[in-house]
């Protein structure tokens, strides 16, 4: 029996190297991790989220508080919002092929570019945040036509998606011809239409986003925002020690200031954060544990500029009073708790010392602001709640 001679590879196969039909991932998927790419691109989004950090110290140390934290609400949200979408869309439909990874490549163009223009969105101008954005929609909005084209099951989801998301897109461009008078008005109206393009999406025909995979992205970039916390307040710490006289005083808040991020870690994720979305797989589910991450990300972000200006309060370089140094590191961890309270604990939740022990500890935090060491009694109280934690979950089965 003579060997028959191989036969050489069709063209499709080599197509199918750097091209894949984008067909919906399975829900179900086993061991499904976030990529390289995805990591990259989170990588490359903290770098806005340093930004708006650095912007909102700036704006609290010259006494602009009610303006810093309006413009940090405001770009925060475009940061990650813009982060969202590419997350929820990456998880049902990541195909990691060439054109996969060069859109994605325009949205991190897009992404530097709203970080560029986070200083100029502070006072106002946000033309340099709507082009980012603009890079980022005709991206996401060609990906969203692309699995409507390859994944017929969710057509209609995926039409809607980049439908809305171009609609939106066009109200962010309009917005900047209308006088600044309208500014916070419009802001808020067209949030609420981006807000509303998911829900409008998937009400018939929904995409198949992973939990798990769900669950990682939003961890991981819950560790990525701690990072720049910590990178915020050692890079004061550093400016604090080249003054005499006040080494103590800023080591000892230095080590108040880790307690508190190590605490916030722990907290986060103590509980598995796919537990919810496994259990409740509805909409509401979905979209309040994804919005919620807002004021969690938002906050941890926070706490950076406000152990910075503690640093410039306990060095003498900041004029404000204690009450008002304090303030911005105790509310945005008080807002913290209170976010991973109502995203992974819950009011009613069986547990009841846990359920009890984040609000009350949330509100014992914001009054510490009050007492002679504000940093350092959150810094306690934070770290009496992680006992609390462990404690009366000893022996407790973790799925």
């Amino acid at each position: 029996m003579t060997e028959q001679p191989s036969q050489p590879s069709r063209p499709a196969s080599r197509i199918q190297v750097w091209y894949r039909p984008m067909r919906s991932r399975d829900s179900g998927e086993h061991h499904r991790v976030a990529t390289p790419l995805e990591l990259l691109f989170d990588l490359c989004f903290v770098v806005a989220v340093g930004q708006a950090a650095a912007s909102l110290h700036h704006a609290l140390a010259e006494g602009h508080a009610a303006h810093g934290v309006s413009s940090f609400a405001m770009v925060f949200f475009a940061i990650w919002w813009g982060w969202l979408n590419f997350s929820w869309f990456a998880s049902a439909f990541d195909t990691d092929d060439v054109p996969y990874r060069l859109a994605t490549l325009v949205q991190i163009a897009g992404g530097l570019t709203v970080a560029a223009g986070v200083d100029r969105a502070f006072d106002g101008d946000f033309r340099a945040i709507v082009a980012g954005y603009v890079l980022m929609r005709l991206s996401l909005v060609a990906q969203w036509l692309r699995a409507a084209r390859s994944a017929p099951e969710t057509r209609p989801a995926a039409l809607r998606f980049a439908a809305g998301i171009a609609f939106c897109q066009v109200l962010w461009v309009l917005r900047l011809f209308l006088p600044a008078s309208l500014a916070s008005v419009t802001f808020v109206a067209v949030v609420l239409c981006e807000l509303a393009v998911p829900v409008i999406a998937e009400r018939r025909a929904k995409t198949t986003w992973h939990p798990h995979h769900i669950a990682e992205r939003y961890g991981l970039f819950t560790l990525i925002v701690l990072g720049e916390t910590v990178l915020s307040a050692t890079n004061a710490i550093k400016e604090g020690t080249a003054e005499p006289g006040h080494l103590g005083s800023l080591i000892s808040l230095a080590a108040a200031g880790l307690v508190l991020v190590f605490s916030m870690w722990w907290l986060y994720f103590d509980r598995p954060g796919h537990l919810r979305l496994v259990r409740r797989r509805t909409m509401f589910t979905a979209m309040s544990w994804g919005y919620g991450h807002y004021f969690v990300f938002a906050s941890a972000a926070a706490v950076g500029a406000g152990l910075e200006v503690a640093v410039a309060y306990d060095t003498g370089t900041l004029h404000l009073g204690g009450v008002a140094a304090a303030v911005p590191t105790t509310l945005p961890v008080a807002v913290f708790l209170l976010s991973v309270w109502l995203l992974h604990i819950g009011p009613t939740n069986e547990c009841r010392p846990i359920a009890i022990g984040f609000p009350v500890t949330a509100v014992l935090v914001l009054a510490a602001s009050f007492t002679p060491a504000p940093i350092h009694v959150a810094a306690v109280l934070t770290a009496a709640l992680v006992a609390l934690t462990v404690v009366v979950t000893h022996g407790a089965p973790r799925t």
